[in-house]
């Protein structure tokens, strides 16, 4: 940014969002994962803003709550008199040589560099006003120009002419200016208007009046000046937001099956020759390395995953470490605390918890493994259960190298199974065992001549 003035930024947050029908104050919806208001304070802090105001009224402490991780200033707004009232509040804890930038926080997409093209043009102690071109103006002011294409005015839509209506350029309400100055034009504002409130567009008029130059900066995108009104809104901007992401990550590199169908509410971190199937879930922080192929219909949540490993479709893997070459799925789940090491195999329907596995163990099906630390080249047949939990405390269980875990087996925790142990299919196994030795635990087989199966009486 060519300004070199301290920023302030000031948030209106004070909507109550009647329209989205909820409980939730309307700047703690949700896009991407994270409440609206807090897109746009990310902004503001990656603009190197001294401090940040944030004007709210319905809902405060939730807001206040949501957003208490922040270094903000709250001020409330009592009254609901209008955008300058709401601005008014702000000002007292502004110093006058500060630079002023008015964001809202139901307008989550602006991006950072739409906002230093905006503060850019306040060069020359000029007042900047975000504005756009839109083919269907309808709802917002219009910016009126005079011959030289020099600001005037801004009319509202309730008190605009057909002349004004006709203009299809916008206000959208973002705005920087030096804080002297809108103290000054704040003081002047009345509620003369067709809506009885205090409208912060009159101080365009104002500077006019005062000689000062009203610069414009205009948006890359429509959807960076778009609100949060109802929830078909909120799900417009979700789509926008994230094909936004999906073409970042495309352009880095990354392989989407369709960029339509993908959403990341959090970080990506990717190598080279990484792809990515429909439907697929990036949740927290999440790391990719060179290779990695996911599969569709994968939740993937604050997880690490090492080079050329594959994760078929259908599974969710959370707070997890995947080394390389690894073979996960379909339908496998890896839960808190699972670390895998390089070419282990996690098959369908197993599920992983709280777990260390080392390398080239398999786990191919239909098994549960918890607070388990197990060795190397491990092969866990079908059915398998780490009984860990006995209703109040979790026991580990561990298992050397080379193990061979016959199917239907369970493993009664605490428990070690030496290396090289090979335990047949259907034992239930209490005791350590003994390294290079066969484990069986079966009752005798039994078959009974004779025996008549029970059948249903008929009715009569």
């Amino acid at each position: 940014m060519s300004v070199d003035l301290p920023l302030s930024v000031v948030v209106l947050a004070a909507g109550q969002g009647t329209r989205m029908k909820s409980t939730l104050p309307k700047v703690l919806h949700r896009v991407a994962g994270r409440p609206l208001v807090e897109h746009v304070i990310t902004d503001a802090l990656e603009l190197g803003a001294a401090d940040i105001h944030i004007v709210f009224g319905h809902g405060g402490k939730q807001v206040q709550k949501a957003l208490s991780t922040y270094d903000l200033n709250w001020v409330e707004q009592t009254e609901r008199l209008g955008t300058g009232h709401a601005v008014e509040q702000a000002l007292p804890a502004i110093p006058d040589d500060h630079l002023v930038l008015l964001l809202y926080g139901d307008v989550p997409l602006v991006t950072v560099h739409t906002l230093e093209r905006l503060i850019d043009a306040t060069a020359s102690n000029a007042l900047a006003l975000l504005t756009a071109k839109l083919p269907d103006p309808t709802g917002y002011g219009r910016i009126v120009r005079d011959e030289a294409e020099k600001v005037q005015c801004i009319v509202e839509q309730k008190d605009a002419s057909a002349a004004h209506l006709a203009i299809d350029e916008i206000n959208t309400g973002m705005l920087a200016v030096k804080a002297d100055m809108l103290k000054k034009w704040i003081a002047r504002l009345d509620n003369n208007n067709a809506q009885g409130e205090y409208y912060l567009t009159d101080i365009v008029g104002f500077a006019v009046e005062d000689g000062i130059v009203i610069n414009t900066a205009n948006p890359d995108e429509i959807c960076e000046i778009e609100g949060v009104n109802n929830k078909r809104q909120l799900a417009e901007l979700e789509r926008a937001f994230q094909l936004r992401q999906a073409r970042q990550l495309m352009d880095d590199g990354l392989t989407l099956r369709d960029p339509a169908r993908f959403d990341l509410r959090g970080e990506l971190v990717i190598g080279r020759d990484v792809e990515i199937d429909i439907n697929v879930l990036v949740e927290g922080r999440v790391e990719l390395a060179d290779g990695v192929l996911v599969g569709p219909n994968v939740v993937l949540k604050n997880v690490s995953i090492g080079a050329g490993t594959q994760v078929h479709a259908n599974c969710v893997l959370e707070e997890s470490v995947v080394g390389a070459q690894c073979d996960i799925g379909p339908f496998a789940r890896l839960r808190p605390q699972t670390n895998l090491a390089n070419k282990v195999k996690v098959g369908n329907f197993v599920e992983i918890k709280k777990s260390d596995i080392a390398n080239g163990s398999k786990i191919n099906h239909l098994s549960y493994v918890g607070d388990t630390t197990m060795g190397a080249d491990v092969n866990v047949g079908a059915g398998t259960i780490t009984c860990n939990y006995d209703g109040a405390n979790k026991y580990q269980t561990i298992i050397g190298d080379d193990v061979f875990i016959g199917s239907g087996t369970q493993l009664i925790a605490p428990v070690v199974v030496a290396d090289g142990t090979t335990i047949g299919a259907g034992s239930t196994v209490t005791r350590d065992t003994l390294a290079g030795t066969l484990t069986l635990s079966r009752a005798e087989q039994v078959s009974v001549e004779g025996w008549k199966r029970p059948r249903k009486t008929e009715k009569r």
